[in-house]
């Protein structure tokens, strides 16, 4: 059974690219405004922004392949996620998504494209009627990954689904890398199809980044806001390990019994982990799609206990300015 769920997710740049000002600016009116959007009615400015993500992507990349090498030499990953966070801003800025029109003059949306092929991101073609074949053979040759035809009805609702849905749809190299910190039991219990639609749920009703994690199990999440979370994941079976575990930390025989009954979860290492001061916090556990198969508990992780501050993603968005049409 494949793994659906996305274990590294984040926003990033979405790339507009048509050679008629008046769509890009509907477009940049219609974009919701918790997305980062760009706009190019040049292809050399297009390409100009384009030109060093493959390296950007690679370098990011390589972060991420440090913190996983450094777990597996024994230190924890969730305070080096933070940290990640507060010091690497510029992961917002990565172009996610590039949507680009098929006729553009002197050159065609494809041949632009064609020229990205080291770039790891999600490709969308817009089409006229007259382009729909080409946009069908380039799809079906894994050169795009979705395309839209500008007379299709209500198109615009139909584009931001289709980004939407690519946005977070697992990225395979990064699932790959981030699926090495789970065990198998653990892999298991995400490819759930009820547990896994949960999670997607919730995370995308929260969350404007997150990743999976083994060791705690759970997802560290971040709002808009800048609020960090535990979501704390525990497989019915090992209700009793965490009980004890919680017992002997001294949160009494009350707290006890609640986790091995399935109704309240503990963050014992996430509070060794992060150092965090005061009690070991617990919370009411929460449905995540199969109550006989996983528990979950959300906890909401002060700013005192991170590691460094984290800076928001909606400070990110103000500081981009208005959607401002670029064409040098």
């Amino acid at each position: 059974m494949a793994l659906t769920l996305s274990l590294f997710q984040r926003p990033g740049s979405i790339l507009f690219l048509d050679d008629d000002p008046d769509y890009l600016d509907m477009l940049g009116m219609v974009v919701p405004g918790h997305w980062h959007a760009e706009l190019y009615s040049r292809p050399s400015a297009f390409l100009r922004r384009m030109h060093d993500e493959p390296a950007r992507w690679e370098a990011d990349a390589a972060l991420q392949i440090q913190m996983i090498e450094r777990w597996r030499e024994g230190q924890p990953l969730l305070p080096q996620v933070l940290r990640y966070w507060a010091t690497h801003p510029a992961r917002h800025h990565l172009a996610k998504t590039a949507v680009v029109d098929y006729a553009m003059p002197g050159t065609n949306g494809l041949e632009v494209l064609n020229t990205l092929l080291d770039w790891p991101g999600t490709r969308v073609l817009l089409t006229g009627q007259a382009d729909e074949q080409v946009a069908v053979q380039a799809f079906n040759n894994g050169l795009i990954d979705q395309y839209i035809s500008k007379q299709a009805p209500d198109i615009t609702r139909h584009l931001l689904g289709v980004i939407r849905k690519l946005g977070q749809a697992p990225h395979p190299r990064l699932n790959a890398l981030w699926r090495g910190a789970l065990r198998p039991a653990q892999q298991s219990v995400l490819q759930v199809p009820a547990v896994s639609q949960a999670l997607q749920v919730f995370t995308e009703s929260r969350w404007v980044e997150y990743v999976v994690l083994g060791d705690p199990f759970g997802l560290l999440g971040m709002t808009a806001e800048g609020g960090c979370q535990w979501l704390q994941l525990e497989p019915s079976a090992s209700l009793p390990e965490l009980a004890e575990l919680a017992a002997s930390a001294g949160l009494g025989f009350d707290v006890a019994r609640d986790i091995r009954a399935g109704q309240r979860l503990a963050a014992v290492e996430v509070h060794q982990q992060l150092g965090m001061q005061g009690p070991i916090p617990t919370a009411p556990t929460l449905s995540m799609g199969d109550d006989s198969a996983l528990r979950a508990a959300l906890f909401a992780l002060p700013a005192d206990s991170l590691p460094l501050p984290i800076a928001s993603f909606r400070a990110h968005l103000a500081a981009q300015g208005g959607r401002l049409i670029q064409d040098s």
